[in-house]
């Protein structure tokens, strides 16, 4: 079941030359699964794309194309942040706080990206297995994208922005809440 299909909105100051559109579709399941499609819509010569490679746990993804999403309980400073990159590696981290106390999340699996790519669109899609207290509650999702150019230009692309320059840990950008899956 779909549950959302969401248009990411690129920062101001970091306009993009070579994307049109970057929509993402949730959908999220009753035994903690939470399924994710980022598909892009532009010019993929001129985008930084690595090649697939093995699932792999790596540290740094976001500085390159990088598509991340990041999750809150309501009312709850500690948060979670996946990154998944066109390559297939991926990352999984745990925060208590604002951009603090970080440290890598064990998962019960490792997510496996799937993409998809023709001239003007590339996509990932995967699949999320949520930590066990995670499966019954409502929870923010902050849903983003970094892409890089040739040439090492980035533009950074949200469900919503804070103001000044991007901040996909900032709360304001937690905008999509999916409540509890029934039968949870």
């Amino acid at each position: 079941r779909l549950d959302n299909m969401l248009q990411l909105i690129c920062h101001p100051d970091t306009p993009a030359a070579t994307v049109e559109t970057i929509e993402v579709s949730t959908a999220r399941s009753e035994n903690g699964r939470l399924w994710l499609r980022f598909h892009l819509e532009g010019q993929l010569d001129a985008l930084e794309l690595d090649k697939p490679r093995p699932p792999e746990r790596t540290d740094g993804l976001w500085k390159s194309t990088c598509f991340e999403v990041f999750l809150g309980l309501k009312g709850e400073s500690f948060y979670l942040e996946y990154n998944l990159a066109p390559s297939g590696r991926w990352a999984a981290y745990a925060f208590t706080d604002y951009r603090s106390g970080g440290s890598n999340l064990e998962v019960e699996a490792t997510p496996e990206i799937f993409r998809d790519a023709s001239q003007g669109h590339f996509a990932i899609e995967t699949e999320i297995i949520l930590p066990v207290h995670w499966h019954g509650a409502p929870i923010d999702l902050n849903l983003t994208a970094v892409i890089e150019e040739a040439g090492g230009t980035k533009s950074y692309w949200a469900l919503s922005h804070p103001p000044g320059k991007p901040d996909f840990h900032h709360r304001d950008c937690f905008a999509l809440h999916l409540e509890a899956p029934s039968g949870a």
